[in-house]
């Protein structure tokens, strides 16, 4: 596998990670550079496993990861964009003091899962290639780290202007997420 096409995977894989970052920086209302840092570890940090776990299982287990992973990846992003949109609506009397944003560990962690479980593919794909997976998951994480970092501060400054809108926007923003990737693995689109 070349350095270009291992970007390009990198990537490729990041974007779901960075649209999870924007919803999320969407939620602050006050920037936190902690928060961000930490949301951003989480997705680089699980992108970069995934790929040695898909590794590791090699493509014994492929057929059956497929069978599921887009219905958990959907099922938890619904869940959690679902949980932004009702918290809009409903107001929260918390938040509108202007505190800094909690990071809700629970969350980034389901969050984390839902958007590196097609990385588990990937992984197989390198045990096949003989590639090295050291530095390719060492790339992963990196990249997802670097765009899911942006994507938070990208989110705040959209969010802090339109509050509430926003974060009705990012819960519907991690549905259709999810609803693409459903898609993808029924072979819809």
């Amino acid at each position: 596998m070349t350095l270009t096409e291992l970007l390009l995977i990198s990537v490729g894989l990041a974007m779901d990670a960075f649209s999870v970052s924007v919803c999320k920086g969407l939620s602050m209302k006050k920037l936190d550079m902690k928060g961000g840092i930490i949301t951003a570890l989480f997705f680089g940090v699980f992108q970069g496993i995934m790929p040695m776990i898909g590794y590791f299982l090699g493509s014994r287990f492929e057929n059956a990861i497929s069978l599921f992973s887009h219905w958990v990846s959907f099922g938890l992003l619904a869940v959690i964009g679902g949980k932004m949109i009702y918290e809009a609506i409903r107001g929260d009397d918390e938040e509108e003091d202007g505190r800094e944003y909690r990071l809700d560990i629970k969350e980034l962690f389901l969050l984390a899962i839902a958007t590196s479980i097609d990385a588990l593919a990937v992984g197989i794909v390198f045990a096949a290639e003989k590639t090295d997976l050291l530095f390719s998951v060492t790339m992963i994480g990196v990249i997802t780290f670097a765009l899911s970092l942006a994507g938070v501060f990208i989110g705040h400054r959209f969010g802090s202007r339109y509050e509430k809108k926003s974060e009705i926007a990012g819960g519907i923003i991690l549905i259709l997420i999810g609803l693409k990737l459903l898609l993808e693995g029924l072979g819809i689109i």
